[in-house]
This record gives C-alpha cells, structure tokens and sequence, in this order.
C-alpha cells in the first residue's frame, strides 16, 4: 500500500488524497450502482485507462513514471547499452536460430556478450568509484542476449542498472540481473526511446538486428541535426558494422555529410569502448 505523503511535515493536508480514495471505495457496499464501470473512480479503472480515446494519457503516464522513479534513485547520466537480444551466452547454444548458418554466426558473436558484459563493468567500477553510482549508469532494454550482458556486467561490480523492457509476444522477459527497483515496462517504443536518451552520456551499440538499428539512427539523427548534444556513439564489431552497413557509400551519395561519419567510433574491445568515452570526456 502507498504510504500517503501530507502537504507539509505537520500532516496539514486540505484535500483527501487520491490513494484514500481509493481505499474509501473500496470499503463501501456492493449494489448495483456501485457495481457499475462508471461508478469507478476514473483513475482507477483500467477499462477506462486503456481505451482508444485515452491514448494521450497514457502516452504521458508512460512518460512520467519511469522519470520519478529515476529521479527518486538519483540517476543522473547513462550509458546506452544496445545489442541483439539473440546473441548467446559464450559456450550456450543459440537458441533463437533458424538454420545451421545462423546457428554458427550466433555462437560466434557469443563473443560481442563477453565484450558488452566487460564493458558494463567498466562503466558501472567508473560511477561507483566517482559519481556515488549515479553517473554513467548502465541502461539497457532488459531483455536477454546483449542486453543481459550489460545489466549482468553493472551486478558483477555491485551496481545498479536500468532495464527498459516493452510488450513483446517474444523475447522481452526482463532479465535477472536488472536492478528490481530500475525495472520497468513499455507499451509505446517512442516513449521509451525517449527515456533511452533523456540521460544518455553514450551509446555502446553491439551486432543486433532490426531494433539495434533503429535504435542507432534514432541517436544518430538526433545528434546529426542538434537536437541532442554531441555524445560518443561507440560501434563494436567493425567487421559486423562495416558488413551491414556502408556509411561511407552514404557520404559519397551525398545524403549525410562527409563530417557525419566523425560521429561514429569503432571499436572490437571493452577497453577501446571505455577509452573513447574516457578520451571524450577527458577523464
């Protein structure tokens, strides 16, 4: 139960508030007006809540719960830990292949989880050992695979990390190692890539697929047209990016500006990731 918070530390409160409420409903009889979905106090009545017409509301709930929890724990910078949620753990099968091609590839970039796990320890030792665990913060989607790795990293040196999970019919159980209390869950992706960034000090961006690189544009765009401060964006697995995308054919064609590649790092390693955040902001 919510422990209800006065207006001041007298207890002086002029209005009861919504959480009494609440409870006073909730004690009196049931009849058939009572028993009525318009008797419901609207805030609580999540047939209300999720209907079409509603969307706006829920829209800035999705907003606003995860940046007063945030708030409340202190959190004031991150790292973007992004990566494929199909990518194994070293010396565990790949469970998400469809075919012997993408069973070997998979186990092979089982390698990129050791990397970003390595990586998130580096961060989180860094926020621990100077920012009382508040900066730099390790911040991925929540789910399994690369993102694993991350929030998996931050636990090995005892730090919290932050979890953005969403509603997915696959793939998005939050994982284990999560900080419980930084766990959280989306319905819209805008808003939670919106919460991605709100904080972000650098985006660690490991081999995924779709959402990965969307994700990547999403802070690419951002960065390119100055809408968000310039921060690292770190790409690992050079072979891997340079593969699947040719950034510099876009230079060439004329569509981003030769100075827009400056915006992107390689790097095969935890330490050449952490050095290109440490070189960036000169610590």
């Amino acid at each position: 139960m919510t422990q209800e918070t006065p207006r001041d530390q007298n207890g002086w409160d002029p209005f009861p508030s919504s959480q009494r409420d609440r409870q006073d409903v909730e004690a009196i009889p049931a009849t058939a007006q009572t028993r009525s979905p318009t008797y419901r106090l609207a805030f609580d009545d999540s047939d209300f809540l999720t209907r079409e017409e509603l969307r706006g509301v829920r829209l800035q709930l999705e907003l606003v719960k995860p940046e007063m929890a945030l708030n409340e724990a202190g959190i004031l910078s991150t790292v973007i830990l992004f990566g494929g949620a199909r990518i194994p753990e070293p010396g565990t099968a790949a469970w998400a292949a469809r075919n012997p091609v993408q069973k070997r590839n998979l186990e092979a970039n089982s390698r990129y989880y050791e990397e970003a796990r390595r990586f998130a320890r580096f961060a989180s030792q860094h926020s621990a050992d100077t920012h009382g665990g508040k900066e730099f913060v390790i911040v991925t989607g929540g789910g399994p695979g690369v993102m694993e790795a991350g929030n998996r990293g931050a636990a090995d040196v005892g730090a919290v990390s932050i979890g953005l999970n969403i509603t997915l019919p696959h793939e998005q159980a939050p994982n284990p190692y999560t900080t419980p209390e930084l766990s959280f869950n989306f319905h819209y992706f805008a808003i939670r890539k919106m919460h991605f960034l709100l904080r972000a000090k650098a985006m660690a961006i490991f081999p995924g697929g779709f959402g990965t690189l969307d994700e990547l544009f999403e802070g690419l765009t951002l960065i390119q047209t100055r809408r968000m401060q310039r921060i690292p964006v770190i790409l690992f697995g050079e072979e891997f990016w340079r593969r699947v995308i040719n950034f510099e054919a876009l230079a060439e064609e004329g569509t981003i500006a030769p100075s827009d590649l400056d915006l992107i790092t390689f790097a095969d390693t935890a330490e050449d990731g952490w050095k290109a955040i440490r070189d960036f902001y000169e610590f």
